[in-house]
Order: C-alpha cells, then structure tokens, then sequence
C-alpha cells in the first residue's frame, strides 16, 4: 500500500501534503513553485511508494468551479497520463484556506508565521488530504 498526496494547486506557489506508509496520518509536505510542480512529483514518486493524488478542487460558494479550474483540469489530465498506475482524484478544497488560518491561530503561531503564504498552503493540502481520508469516498475503497 502506497501513500496518499495531496495536491493545494495555486498559480504561483502549490502546497503539499503526504500521509505516512500506514496511510494514518497526514503530514504537511513541502510548498513548491507550481512551474516546478510537476518536477518536484516525479522526483519524490521516483522515491517514494504512492498510489493515490488528490487534488484540491476549487468551488465557489454556489458549487461551480472556480476561475482555478482552468489551471487544475489539464494538470490532472497530465497526472493521469504520466501516472496511468496511479488514482487521480479531485477532492473539494472549499474552506481549507480559512481552516488553514483558523489552525493557524488555534495553534499559537505567530502573527507574521501566519502571514507565511507557503505555510498557509502546506496546511491547506493537510487539511485537504486529512478530509479526503475521513471521507466516504475513500473508506469505500478500504
């Protein structure tokens, strides 16, 4: 059984999240420029055992994608041609930036950590993939 990544897709920085072997927890990963993003995950699965991308999918608040979409659409179709062993999933990253902040403060992280965007996107992809792992849709799978 491989890991799991997650994937917060920005357009100018990308945040990333990995679960243990065990798939029990999910860790906070690295936040990478998104031009080097595709670089960054060949390099890491080249080392690493994952069977699973989960990539935020963006929404407004009326459920229609996001204007992000147009960016995230063909990086998952790019994924699951590079990867054709690997599950791409798209998984509603909705609030994950306001949870992002909200742990942030919870946490006691200072007030100019918090202004640190690469961290803000690092928790996020957490937040995303720890959702992704309580979902229905992946314990249907287990």
């Amino acid at each position: 059984m491989g890991r799991i990544i997650a994937i917060d897709y920005g357009t100018k920085r990308t945040g990333l999240a990995v679960t243990d072997p065990l798939r029990i927890i999910a860790n906070v990963l690295d936040t990478v420029e998104t031009k080097q993003l595709e670089k960054y995950l060949a390099d890491y699965f080249s080392k690493n055992d994952v069977d699973i991308i989960v990539v935020g999918k963006p929404s407004q608040m009326n459920g229609q994608p996001s204007e992000t979409m147009r960016y995230i659409e063909p990086l998952v179709g790019r994924l699951r041609h590079a990867y054709p062993q690997k599950q791409v999933v798209l998984y509603d990253e909705r609030f994950t930036s306001v949870m992002a902040h909200r742990t942030m403060l919870e946490s006691g992280i200072g007030k100019m950590a918090r202004r640190d965007k690469a961290l803000v996107d690092r928790i996020s992809a957490t937040i995303i993939l720890q959702s992704y792992m309580d979902s229905a849709e992946y314990n249907s799978l287990r």
